[in-house]
């Protein structure tokens, strides 16, 4: 303790020579770091604190010596997020390249790194003759994300493909946890808080490349044809309830593209809230607020938000 932190932006070093809290870092350290640019609703504050580790010694150094009551938090791409508007406490941990490696282990197992993208891992299976992990290449984030929400789309979910994972706890200490203890049920995990996946096997099964290309091609055409991708958005934004489909629920409550200061509901996809006109975090979470009490009152249902919403509203300090 009270080291100064290292591999950090000139301009945050007035603030990390006063934060005896923060430990030295071989990687890159920033303070007040925007994060709307990192999300995909390009909304919201700043983190106090942005870390990308060098590597697994440095990511686990840091959270060994940093005091335990500073909150953290894992980033991925964002893609299912709403970071409020008053930013984020603490420190968010953004895995980089040296997170983002997918090897083939044998016919049917790949390592990935908390860092790799879905794409990566599915191109990577791909190529290897792993099929059953197609899925992933219709989900816009990391494996790390994947393993802590059970992250799943068109019939799949990490559940039905994750042997175990690497997970750096809060203390710094790396531990490894079997798909069993993760306690998986629909887009949750009993993951730790604080802890930061920085490694998974997922498990397949043999396949031909050219038939697993044609599924991936299947998928993304799809998700294409159906969801607004080339938006400002977070994805999915409720979970289905016990059956029932969130869209159609959205829908039936006649929300549509309804709006709320900058934010819209999706027209071509009633489950997903867009930001439409340099919405705040606050237009995009009220507008979810609002879609969820119409349902409410229409059907009875109440909506459980699946994005993340993380950080503090701007009325609060």
């Amino acid at each position: 303790m009270g080291r100064r932190a290292g591999g950090c932006d000139p301009g945050a070093e007035g603030r990390l020579s006063e934060a005896a809290h923060l430990p030295q870092v071989s990687g890159k350290l920033k303070a007040d770091a925007p994060l709307a640019p990192l999300v995909w609703f390009k909304s919201g504050g700043a983190a106090e604190w942005l870390f990308e580790p060098k590597d697994l010694a440095d990511l686990q150094g840091f959270l060994r010596d940093l005091d335990p009551s500073v909150p953290v938090m894992a980033l991925g791409l964002g893609s299912n997020m709403i970071v409020r508007d008053g930013g984020v406490p603490g420190v968010v941990i953004r895995l980089g390249k040296a997170f983002a490696k997918v090897t083939f282990v044998d016919d049917v197992t790949l390592e990935c790194g908390g860092g790799a993208s879905g794409i990566l891992v599915s191109s990577t299976a791909r190529d290897n003759g792993i099929a059953g992990v197609e899925f992933l290449r219709s989900i816009p984030g990391t494996v790390g994300g994947f393993v802590r929400m059970n992250g799943g789309a068109y019939g799949g979910e990490v559940k039905d493909i994750l042997i175990d994972c690497d997970v750096v706890l809060r203390d710094g200490s790396l531990v490894t946890l079997g798909n069993a203890d993760l306690g998986y049920t629909y887009r949750h995990s009993e993951l730790p808080e604080g802890a930061v996946v920085v490694a998974a096997r997922f498990k397949g099964r043999p396949g031909e490349p050219e038939a697993i290309q044609a599924e991936m091609d299947r998928i993304s055409a799809s998700r294409e044809a159906s969801q607004p991708l080339r938006s400002k958005t977070g994805g999915s934004t409720f979970k289905n309830p016990e059956g029932h489909k969130a869209w159609q629920l959205v829908d039936e409550a006649g929300c549509r593209g309804l709006t709320l200061g900058g934010a819209q509901v999706s027209e071509k996809h009633t489950n997903f809230l867009l930001n439409v006109a340099d919405a705040t975090s606050s237009d995009i979470e009220a507008l979810g607020e609002e879609v969820r009490r119409r349902v409410k009152e229409k059907s009875g249902v109440t909506l459980e938000w699946e994005i993340q919403r993380v950080g503090r509203s701007v009325d609060k300090k």
